[in-house]
């Protein structure tokens, strides 16, 4: 009887660049046609060659010496236009990232749209996603959602950025790195309200996989005092603001203020304020403040 042919990367379709996405823990998620895809490509580009070389020895992945190189943020500029002159002559290539799905917080962007803007097959091998894999862990709305990625890890810039999501009503998927945990969800619950349903998501698919669930002030009271909270690879998903909070705008805000100002002190109107608009407290004291100064009389 003749062999079926499983090579998912058979020569019809020459020239094309395959994203393949790898475990982000458990190699047993390494999917059939992403190991054939690793195994058969002409060239394999890699974030970092010596952890991709890893997977490929666990995996009993053979390549041919010299048939992997790294594609990473300080190169890809450079050596995108190389290699979609290597896939306009026929080679297949294969860009993986160090875990999960390429592109996503991961280096390869340039070289997919170089490839996209020459017309080359680019073709997607799915898999692992710590994002996706978080927020179906959360017990949090998923029907809709957005990916924000690493948060600004200097303060100010952080602060900024979540103000400008707090009244985002998708809910909202961050990855973060473990030393900034505990600063990272203490901004949240500063900017969206210590109130926020949220969940924090370690080590997706290793041995020590954890969820933790509750508000962003008792995740981030947690954090403050469990040292194992932070340890390993960490996803925070945060629940969207109330639709009816998010539709309350600047003026309306500034309007409320501005009645309770005329009554009660900064603070006491920035507490009264919060608890009428759903807005961070922080945030409407600051607003507050300006109202009530001088030039804003």
């Amino acid at each position: 009887m003749a062999r079926q042919a499983t090579d998912s990367i058979a020569r019809p379709r020459p020239g094309t660049l395959f994203l393949v996405s790898t475990p982000i823990g458990n190699l047993s998620d390494l999917s059939p046609r992403a190991r054939d895809v690793l195994r058969d490509a002409d060239l394999l580009l890699a974030e970092d060659t010596r952890h991709t070389t890893q997977l490929l020895h666990a995996c009993g992945i053979k390549r041919a010496p010299g048939s992997m190189e790294s594609l990473h943020e300080h190169n890809e500029r450079e050596r995108a236009p190389r290699i979609v002159e290597l896939l306009r002559s026929g080679e297949i290539v294969a860009l993986v990232s160090d875990a999960g799905t390429p592109l996503v917080s991961d280096p390869g962007t340039v070289l997919v749209r170089e490839a996209a803007l020459a017309g080359l097959p680019i073709v997607a091998v799915p898999g692992p996603c710590a994002a996706i894999a978080a927020l179906s862990l959360a017990a949090l709305p998923a029907e809709r959602f957005a990916f924000e990625g690493f948060l600004p890890a200097k303060a100010a810039a952080r602060r900024k950025t979540l103000q400008a999501l707090a009244h985002e009503t998708r809910t909202l998927v961050f990855y973060e790195a473990p030393h900034r945990l505990r600063e990272a969800l203490e901004a949240l619950a500063e900017a969206c309200g210590p109130e926020r349903p949220a969940s924090v998501a370690r080590e997706i698919t290793k041995r020590f996989e954890t969820v933790y669930r509750g508000t962003l002030g008792e995740l981030a009271l947690r954090a403050a005092n469990d040292v194992d909270m932070a340890r390993g690879e960490i996803v925070i998903v945060v629940q969207g603001a109330a639709r009816e909070t998010a539709a309350t705008d600047d003026a309306d805000v500034d309007r409320i203020l501005r009645i309770l100002l005329a009554a009660v002190p900064v603070s006491q109107a920035a507490k009264l304020a919060a608890q009428i608009t759903g807005r961070a407290r922080k945030e409407l004291y600051e607003r507050a403040l300006r109202l009530s100064s001088p030039r804003d009389e």
